[in-house]
């Protein structure tokens, strides 16, 4: 019986492996990928590690073999994970605060808020701040 693959990610460079032993998520892959080189991309894998993976790979690949079991390829050699299921996310900050710049802060907001600080930053007028919260 042949397994049919389905690639689930490649990473590119290196590739940290954290091992969570008896939480939710066991095994998660960190990394950056070929399809999204400037984005950090996380592998979780809801199933523990292969004891014998080590704590970094260089360029993996991550398959999916059949529901439940990954294949984990680096350097010549490959693990097995066998997980309930896999979560892949990445960090897509960048580009969403790129497409939505943040509105830019009321004048009268930013005077308060300096006059705050600045009082803030003296004995007499952190006790005068103080005072007026009460």
């Amino acid at each position: 019986m042949t397994l049919s693959a389905s690639r689930i990610v490649s990473f590119l460079g290196s590739v940290d492996c954290i091992r969570q032993p008896g939480a939710a998520l066991g095994l998660i892959l960190s990394g950056r990928t070929a399809d999204h080189p400037g984005e950090r991309t996380t592998l979780a894998f809801s199933g523990g590690a292969p004891a014998d993976l080590p704590d970094v790979l260089e360029a993996a690949t991550v398959d999916s073999l059949q529901p439940g079991s990954y294949r984990i390829a680096s350097a010549g050699r490959e693990w097995h994970v066998a997980a309930a299921a896999s979560h892949l996310h990445r960090d897509i900050g960048a580009d969403f605060y790129r497409a939505l710049p943040p509105r830019p802060v009321p004048l009268k907001k930013r005077l308060f808020w300096r006059a705050v600080l600045a009082l803030a930053a003296r004995p007499w007028g952190l006790r005068l701040l103080l005072a007026l919260r009460r």
